[in-house]
């Protein structure tokens, strides 16, 4: 990756709990390769998602990621982008998204983390977050309500703010929805359907991953006014 943004809207791994001295050993190929990205100039951004917001200081001083705990907001090419994982956005759609968004300011608080790590070191407390993940999440399935509910919120931060582009994920759902007031954009599932969205001098598209290559989606080409000569992203 020669320069550019790359931006990852959070739930990357199934779970994340950063310890003082471990770190789990999932994709450990990919730790690889957002290092090399960032020591090529590249800036990469990690933004936490409600699957994984327990990360301590590895990303930022062992691989040169910045780590995001709440909304990204940068500008890029006179642009405001709006870049967040979309849980607590908008009114909750489901029981699990009730549920998520009463519990987020306590799940995400520094002295919670502090005292899960304290009570169940290691492999005990990972497994036990792994657990409750499969017992109480979703499958990925793509919830229609949640995605309601997010393209709602993306819309009125778009009104009523001087964002240019608000982006959720979340929801697992692709969108890219061209609004008077700026545009949403929802890159989908990669995990389940290798979906993604670029930000280039055209605007901002929807890709599938497919054969080693990006191939953009037949009705997400089409160039966003509000985003000509954006770099990109």
């Amino acid at each position: 990756m020669d320069g550019g943004t790359l931006v990852l809207m959070g739930d990357v791994y199934d779970q994340f709990i950063e310890y003082k001295h471990l770190v789990p050993k999932a994709a450990p190929r990919l730790v690889g390769l957002l290092a090399e990205w960032a020591d090529a100039g590249a800036e990469v951004v990690y933004v936490v998602g409600n699957r994984d917001p327990w990360h301590g200081s590895f990303f930022a001083d062992d691989v040169g990621v910045t780590v995001a705990r709440g909304a990204w907001e940068a500008e890029r090419g006179g642009r405001a982008l709006y870049i967040a994982h979309g849980d607590g956005q908008g009114a909750p759609a489901t029981l699990a998204d009730r549920l998520s968004s009463r519990l987020q300011p306590l799940l995400r608080a520094p002295l919670m983390a502090r005292l899960y790590r304290m009570g169940l070191p290691g492999d005990a407390g990972y497994g036990l977050a792994r657990w409750a993940a499969r017992r109480f999440g979703t499958d990925g399935t793509p919830d229609p309500a949640a995605h309601r509910a997010l393209a709602h919120a993306a819309h009125d931060r778009l009104a009523r703010t001087s964002a240019d582009l608000v982006a959720f994920g979340h929801s697992h759902r692709a969108a890219l929805d061209v609004t008077p007031h700026g545009t949403y954009l929802n890159p989908g599932y990669w995990f389940g359907a290798r979906t993604f969205a670029r930000i280039g001098a055209d605007g901002p598209a929807l890709c599938r991953w497919r054969d080693g290559a990006a191939v953009p989606f037949a009705a997400a080409t089409a160039s966003a006014p509000a985003f000509a000569a954006a770099p990109t992203l």
